[in-house]
């Protein structure tokens, strides 16, 4: 008689909660959903979904750089699971005929998310999805729209203001920022750079005094000396002897292997 009673209890709390008392899997409600885009090309669109058939989107047209200020709500996913699908397309080819349908590049990523304690509520529980230029992307909820975290845009207008206005006399503004987007994820796929000092340096020396700096003997014990310390890379470069400076805008670095970061 006691067990039937206790059973009897056990059955009238699992409705009493629901049948989300019993579910292992981690659910998600509320959220709002932005881009993070460091990838050379507009991000046009994205689309998440679970294994339980529940699905959320964003995008917008996302320029290098962008996705602070832009994100749609409200969607529930569940799991540690999800597929991300995403649409660019390179802005600099599209431009050169205004006319011809934008040629969009069609990719897919397996994302695992382990159980995570959310916070905030409905409008202010923010799921933010960063779109590396190697295509990878890595997920992090927040409560407000901040988190980019590369910032082309500051590195681009310390360039401008580095070299003069005669810098980008030859191209849109637009088209100049692009080519700093794209050096600027060179960095982050060789060396994992995001710190916006240590990017300076590298677009700087890559567009304006060798291709190949990186090569050089001296630059690269720089750069495994300051793996790991974010700006220290930059503070490096800064310091680096005019003889090295000079060498480097003279000679022809032998192409090597880049020694990545893990």
């Amino acid at each position: 008689m006691r067990r039937r009673i206790l059973c009897n209890l056990l059955l009238a709390a699992t409705f009493l909660v629901g049948c989300d008392a019993l579910e292992t899997a981690p659910t998600y409600g509320g959220l709002s959903i932005a881009g993070f885009n460091y990838t050379p090309y507009n991000l046009s669109r994205f689309v998440i979904t679970d294994r339980y058939g529940n699905r959320a989107s964003g995008g917008g047209d996302l320029p290098p750089g962008s996705g602070e200020g832009s994100l749609s709500c409200c969607y529930k996913l569940k799991g540690t699971e999800f597929t991300v699908k995403w649409e660019v397309y390179d802005a600099d080819e599209a431009i050169k005929d205004l006319y011809a349908p934008i040629k969009k590049l069609h990719k897919e990523a397996t994302i695992h998310l382990p159980r995570t304690q959310v916070e905030g509520g409905v409008g202010t529980r923010v799921l933010g999805l960063h779109f590396y230029p190697d295509d990878h992307i890595e997920f992090e909820f927040g409560t407000d729209l901040r988190g980019t975290r590369i910032f082309y845009g500051a590195i681009d207008e310390w360039l401008l203001k580095k070299q003069g206005k005669s810098f980008n006399d030859t191209m849109e503004d637009w088209v100049a920022f692009r080519r700093t987007a794209r050096i600027a994820g060179e960095g982050w796929t060789k060396y994992r750079f995001t710190n916006t000092e240590d990017l300076k340096q590298y677009v700087y020396y890559t567009l304006l005094v060798n291709p190949n700096f990186d090569q050089h003997p001296a630059v690269r014990q720089i750069i495994e000396e300051t793996n790991g310390r974010p700006g220290a890379f930059g503070e490096a470069m800064e310091a680096l002897p005019a003889s090295v400076v000079a060498a480097l805008r003279r000679s022809n670095v032998e192409q090597a292997a880049p020694r990545s970061r893990p």
